[in-house]
């Protein structure tokens, strides 16, 4: 199996996610706030430490969210290595069963690739950000789409802004399920909301696929929402950065047996 060197970049709708794959391996591995970009961009620099003995080692970029990533493509350009952005370079390896129309974040697609190529078997990914996403990945390796709602934050903020009373909240977990003040109570609301929005997609996406799948967090806010919870059987931080190491490894393979 072909094992890549690279450095892959995650431009998300709130952070950044780098990290430097050696010999196939995750070395370094680091998140940034966009907001703070020249500080991102001397990180991205720090992360790629790993490969200065792999001059040949490309960059491989997703994003979903064009304003930072079209800076940042001109920045990490660079560095002096290959730049690849993902289905417009490489496509991602994964199967698809969507409308002809739809448009699906690199993200979803990555971390579809990234779980199938670890668990081969019918998976759901949730992933929490900005955003949450919950998708279904079948059997075969095919990317069926899913669910998106307001991430916990944003749910939290959203409050703020539509109401005339409710405070800003910073996301953290409850610390009483009723809660007794209305800071908890929102918390709670959201915290609990979130779970609860989770658990009845994988009921049904698990009726549509004909067999309970296994359950793979993923996202700035996934070890807070979902750390110890008997649904999800594992969190993986990096799970769309092994989605752009798989990217590249399977254009490796193609290419070796097209030549």
């Amino acid at each position: 199996m072909t094992r890549a060197n690279l450095l892959a970049v995650s431009v998300g709708n709130t952070r950044t996610r780098v990290g430097a794959y050696v010999d196939g391996k995750l070395v370094e591995s680091a998140t940034f706030i966009n907001e703070r970009h020249t500080r991102v961009m001397d990180s991205v620099k720090d992360a790629a430490r790993p490969l200065r003995d792999h001059a040949e080692a490309p960059v491989v970029m997703s994003s979903v969210n064009p304003a930072v990533s079209s800076q940042m493509e001109t920045e990490l350009q660079g560095l002096g290595r290959p730049l690849y952005r993902v289905e417009r370079d490489l496509p991602i390896p994964i199967g698809r069963q969507l409308d002809p129309e739809a448009l699906v974040g690199e993200d979803r697609l990555l971390n579809a690739a990234g779980a199938f190529d670890v668990l081969k078997q019918a998976a759901v990914i949730v992933d929490a950000g900005t955003a949450m996403t919950v998708d279904l990945v079948d059997g075969a390796g095919t990317f069926h789409g899913g669910a998106i709602l307001p991430g916990a934050q944003l749910m939290l903020d959203s409050l703020t802004q539509r109401t005339a009373l409710l405070p800003e909240v910073e996301l953290s977990r409850p610390t009483e399920t009723v809660g007794h003040s209305t800071v908890e109570a929102m918390l709670s609301g959201v915290y609990y909301g979130q779970r609860g929005a989770v658990r009845e997609l994988v009921e049904r996406f698990a009726d549509a696929a004909g067999q309970y799948p296994l359950v793979v967090a993923t996202g700035g806010d996934a070890d807070l929402l979902f750390r110890e919870w008997d649904l999800v059987d594992r969190i993986v931080p990096d799970l769309t950065l092994m989605g752009l190491e798989v990217t590249l490894r399977v254009a490796l393979e193609r290419g070796r047996e097209e030549s």
